[in-house]
């Protein structure tokens, strides 16, 4: 088989896992495009993605445009490659871009597309009270997350799974899937499959109100919410115009119930305690 020239689009630590496996597979890209150097810390220090950290490491040549303008266009076709994958690149493609490339551009979905398209597929799957999910490997067109599908796997959600605990597997499932759909995409053996629109669901981006719960609400929706937003916004409820974020929560015999608050601006506290 051949090994096809390719380019990789990511930027957080699950590109950064699915590009070490396909590293380790022999699959190693003509180029890796991730966002630009950002300051994080208390000093503001500017910091390497986890892409581009990794890719530095094999010697691999990186290029971080801000956007993903004519310039950039330019630069990225002048590297001739056969085709893209793209694992949490963070950026909208332009149709200019998706069109460089022969094989066409294969991203990575954490969800079982056309389900939770989006930004936050794992966030909604879990919200939703599924106790299945799974990645897609979909053919990027220009319409977000509504491409063909190469293959799909299904992974399991655990009553207790918060999506600190699911978002692993599902990293794992996903690069292990895409190495084994890479062989019958680059030969051309592969068979693509039309998303039924009918079905599909859209998530955007997360906002902080998002995580207000209700503790008078639904205890399963409060439940679902709080292991939906584990590991992203966190939860919240507010008491007397302040708010109380959830760092710790149960759910037992059909009854949410805060563990471990954290009331704002002051430290950590038992809820138990803190009602007292």
């Amino acid at each position: 088989m051949k090994k096809n020239s390719f380019v990789f689009f990511g930027t957080p630590d699950v590109a950064r896992h699915t590009l070490c496996t396909l590293l380790n597979a022999g699959y190693i890209p003509s180029l890796v495009v991730t966002n630009p150097d950002a300051p994080k810390g208390r000093g503001m220090t500017l910091t390497p993605s986890p892409v581009r950290t990794l890719a530095d490491e094999h010697n691999i040549p990186i290029y971080t445009p801000n956007t993903l303008d004519s310039n950039a266009i330019r630069n990225i076709c002048s590297i001739n490659a056969d085709f893209a994958l793209v694992v949490a690149y963070g950026k909208i493609f332009p149709l200019e871009l998706i069109d460089l490339f022969p094989l066409g551009v294969l991203n990575v979905h954490y969800s079982l597309l056309p389900k939770y398209r989006g930004a936050i597929p794992t966030e909604a799957a879990i919200l939703h009270g599924e106790t299945v999910t799974g990645v897609t490997i979909q053919k990027m067109i220009q319409k977000l997350d509504a491409g063909e599908i190469l293959s799909q796997v299904e992974v399991s959600i655990n009553t207790e799974d918060t999506a600190r605990e699911l978002r692993p597997r599902l990293i794992k499932a996903g690069a292990d899937l895409l190495i084994n759909t890479l062989p019958s995409f680059i030969n051309g053996t592969v068979k693509y499959k039309q998303q039924d629109e009918s079905l599909a669901t859209h998530y955007g981006k997360l906002k902080k109100e998002d995580g207000l719960i209700d503790l008078n609400g639904i205890h399963e929706d409060n439940w679902n919410k709080y292991r939906a937003y584990a590991d992203s916004i966190g939860t919240y409820y507010m008491r007397d115009g302040k708010r109380v974020k959830i760092r710790k929560a149960i759910y037992k015999d059909g009854q949410f119930m805060p563990v471990l608050i954290v009331p704002e601006g002051k430290p950590p506290i038992a809820y138990k305690e803190f009602l007292s």
